[in-house]
């Protein structure tokens, strides 16, 4: 992870507005769009509560019965509408929470992704920090439940932790609102352009598949200029992943 200051944009929104907005978003009035993904259990909604307080409201995304969670905080002078993604083990959407959540990461590119992670089973989430962190590079992995895990006696070096990801670590307990300033401040950094994330990639690709995902990937990145993530967008087409194939025919991810 590395740090700069940047003078002030103009706008400093990059999320894609037309495709929150066919997810059913209301970006009226708002700086930064801030996704919050998780594990299941991990206190994500406990999360949520603490960044949002009163400031929420709950419905379906559209076209699915699962439940959307949206919530509002002002930081500085930054308004930050915050969207609860369903809690999921994966974004290889097998499942429609899976798909919802993966859909909002990748064709609304939020202005930071919060991960919440339990402290005291760390190992059981990294799947998913991984995954998101192939999609976007505006990442913060809240490592929650900090009170838990000191409970149980586990210690997490957050320094090395911060390197190998390549991103921003913070520990919470959000039941105590430990931890809470410091999340809201980073997603602030992130968000402004104050802290640039350099995720960690996943490595261990055998080499023929690692080749054919370079290939592609300098063919989507001719094809589609300024696409964020052509790798894994690579990676899924050989997957024969057919939302991801539609969405390159529609024009979706650009």
């Amino acid at each position: 992870m590395k740090k700069k200051v940047e003078s002030p944009c103009e706008s400093c929104a990059h999320y894609n507005e037309e495709g929150l907005k066919k997810l059913g978003l209301n970006l009226s009035d708002f700086d930064h769009v801030i996704a919050l993904a998780g594990n299941p259990n991990t206190g994500k909604s406990t999360v949520f509560n603490a960044l949002t307080g009163l400031r929420q409201h709950t419905g379906n995304w559209p076209g699915k019965t699962v439940m959307r969670a949206e919530g509002a905080f002002a930081y500085g002078e930054k308004k930050y509408k915050l969207v609860d993604l369903p809690g999921t083990y994966s974004l290889l959407s097998t499942s429609e929470d899976e798909e919802v959540a993966r859909n909002f990461i990748l064709f609304g590119k939020p202005d930071v992704t919060v991960i919440v992670a339990d402290a005291s089973r760390l190992e059981r989430n990294l799947n998913l920090v991984l995954q998101i962190l192939e999609i976007t590079s505006k990442a913060v992995l809240c490592l929650n439940l900090m009170d838990e895990a000191r409970r149980n006696k586990v210690e997490i070096d957050l320094r090395t932790l911060s390197r190998e990801l390549g991103i921003p670590v913070v520990p919470t307990s959000a039941r105590y609102q430990e931890g809470i300033p410091e999340l809201i401040q980073t997603i602030d950094d992130i968000a402004n352009g104050k802290i640039v994330c350099r995720p960690r990639k996943i490595k261990n690709v055998p080499k023929k598949i690692l080749q054919a995902v370079n290939t592609l990937s300098e063919e989507i990145e001719t094809e589609f200029p300024g696409v964020p993530n052509s790798r894994w967008i690579a990676l899924r087409l050989l997957e024969g992943d057919h939302r991801i194939i539609e969405a390159l025919r529609l024009g979706e991810l650009v």
